[in-house]
């Protein structure tokens, strides 16, 4: 690749053909504000707040989408752009309804911020903005079009990145609005409930559904028994909505605020995940030695679930039947644990706190409650665990770490990486290799299934068997195995499927910004949890056996199939 040489506010800089002027510029350590832009995006060029001046230019250019060439003379803080960027920012402003003390993206907006940095302190235009009318039909997202700036963030990474496309730009020109086709509501198109757009959107326009008051209602009311659990990705992210670095690892923190809030039992869900492993583990055998459906994916994700029931219904076959980690505990506490300690399944109450805002939609399904009860009664998200911190005036930074409640608490390093991507996969091998060769796998840690890549493979000889094994995450990459297997194309044996990228630690409920740097931050917490722990193998977790010795008998029995399996089907809007 050539190079070219450009001057940038005086200062020279050489930089590689095709570079853009955002990015020279941050060679330089020259900041140019930015909305639509964002780090693991394709640029779009919308918002047109990062123009600069091009000597030789009558008008000026946009650094995020204008390539610099040889002997370019650029110039980015004359008092022409400045006050240009204050009347682009003052239009924004003038179609947003900024309601900045009650929005949840107050104190975290992009928009909020940069106004302060381009010292706006006065909007000289008329406002324009949409009549209200607040989305709230699906139970796990809301969005709100009368504070949408329009930067068109949430279109990409709903079609680009995800392949769903339940979202779109329409109009034109100063019409132009983000919308949902013919004006339908959330719950009617096939939205996978994802929170990739909440997670890319600058300011409130799009948030996870609020559930934080039906937790504290719960654990004021005396005649139930609240429990909760925590998902693998939340003990490497909460930190970040208190300010930590991303990837602290706050795990006995957080054990410790929420038995200081009231809830009567902290558990795991990553006791759950060592289930998961031990159900879909033992499923993938049999599939392999019965001729069975292959490849076997993965059902952890709900986003992935019902991503392939709106549009590859005709290979659910493929879906392994577990339930996820979430809804394997909550059919266990709504049965086992209510039964080995003599409590009215009715008076338990089980919340989650997830990193998914998918997840609130999984636990409503009418499929999900063998127990003979809702499994799950109430999901959190990262982010809405960070503001009940924040609302109970605890320092969990001060806390000293406490241990989760045994049994439901006990778990594996296996379980624990199952919040990154490839995770689920190494800890299903981990077991399934000492299952089927009766032999200790001596080198545990896969590393060719880790990283932040969206598709990956394998091949792990096990026994006289060469399994071969993709790891993908993002839909658009589960799209790539779906077209294969119809195809005919598809040789592998097994597939783990996570609809967000980077997996859990990058899923929709989870601390903004999490960009690709903050995510591998995340994902080196996950791994550091895993190596820290005496038992990494979920085949090993003593309460996971004790289980199946005390109440569900042995994996893929009958009662362990009827707890923690479950079926899916095709979804029609």
């Amino acid at each position: 690749m050539g190079k070219v040489s450009v001057n940038i506010n005086g200062k020279d800089v050489t930089v590689d053909e095709g570079t853009t002027i955002l990015e020279a510029c941050k060679k330089i350590n020259i900041k140019i504000p930015t909305l639509c832009n964002h780090p693991d995006l394709e640029t779009k060029g919308n918002c047109r707040i990062c123009i600069v001046e091009v000597e030789g230019q009558k008008i000026f250019s946009a650094a995020c989408c204008t390539t610099v060439r040889d002997g370019m003379k650029i110039k980015t803080n004359t008092k022409r752009v400045r006050e240009a960027r204050k009347i682009i920012m003052e239009l924004i402003i003038s179609s947003h309804r900024d309601e900045c003390l009650s929005c949840v993206r107050s104190n975290n907006c992009e928009l909020q911020t940069l106004s302060k940095e381009l010292n706006v302190n006065n909007v000289t235009f008329d406002k324009n903005i949409r009549p209200i009318k607040i989305d709230k039909s699906s139970p796990a997202i809301v969005r709100d079009p009368s504070k949408c700036i329009k930067c068109g963030r949430c279109v990409e990474v709903c079609h680009d990145v995800q392949g769903v496309g339940a979202i779109y730009n329409a109009f034109r020109s100063s019409d132009m609005e983000i919308s949902l086709p013919f004006e339908a509501k959330l719950d009617d198109v096939e939205c996978v409930y994802c929170g990739q757009c909440i997670n890319v959107c600058p300011v409130g326009a799009i948030y996870e559904k609020d559930d934080t008051e039906n937790v504290w209602d719960a654990i004021e009311d005396k005649n139930k028994h609240v429990i909760v659990q925590i998902a693998p990705a939340v003990r490497v992210s909460l930190g970040e909505e208190i300010g930590m670095e991303p990837g602290s690892i706050v795990t006995g923190k957080i054990v410790a605020f929420l038995r200081r809030i009231g809830f009567d039992k902290v558990f795991d869900t990553n006791f759950a995940a060592d289930l998961t492993i031990m159900e879909e583990g033992n499923e993938l055998l049999y599939r392999l030695k019965n001729n069975g459906t292959l490849p076997m994916m993965t059902s952890c994700s709900p986003g992935w679930i019902r991503y392939i029931e709106f549009f590859y219904p005709e290979l659910l076959d493929h879906v392994s039947s577990c339930k996820s980690p979430q809804q394997m505990f909550g059919a266990l506490a709504k049965s086992y644990y209510t039964q080995k300690f003599n409590i009215d399944p009715k008076d338990i109450v089980v919340v989650s706190i997830m990193p998914c805002t998918a997840k609130k939609a999984e636990a409503i399904r009418k499929e999900m409650n063998d127990s003979g009860h809702q499994d799950v009664d109430i999901v959190l998200t990262t982010r809405e665990l960070g503001r009940m911190v924040k609302e109970s005036r605890i320092l969990l930074e001060e806390l000293q770490e406490e241990e989760f409640d045994a049994p439901l608490g006990i778990s594996t390093g296996a379980a624990a990486i199952f919040g990154s991507t490839g995770g689920v996969m190494e800890a299903a091998l981990r077991t399934v290799y000492e299952v089927v060769t009766g032999e200790e796998l001596e080198n545990i840690d896969l590393y060719d299934l880790r990283g932040i890549e969206g598709f990956k493979e394998s091949i792990v000889k096990i026994g006289e068997l060469e399994v071969k094994v993709a790891v993908v995450n993002s839909l658009k990459n589960a799209k790539k195995i779906l077209e294969m297997i119809k195809k005919g194309e598809c040789d592998y044996h097994f597939v783990e499927v996570m609809c967000c990228p980077g997996g859990c630690i990058g899923g929709g409920g989870q601390p903004i910004p999490g960009n690709n740097e903050i995510k591998m931050k995340r994902i080196d917490g996950i791994y550091y949890v895993d190596k820290g722990l005496s038992i990494r193998k979920s085949h090993k977790n003593p309460a996971v056996l004790q289980v199946y010795k005390e109440y569900l008998g042995e994996p893929l029995g009958e009662k362990s199939h009827k707890l923690l399996h479950t079926h899916y089907n095709y979804k029609s809007k």
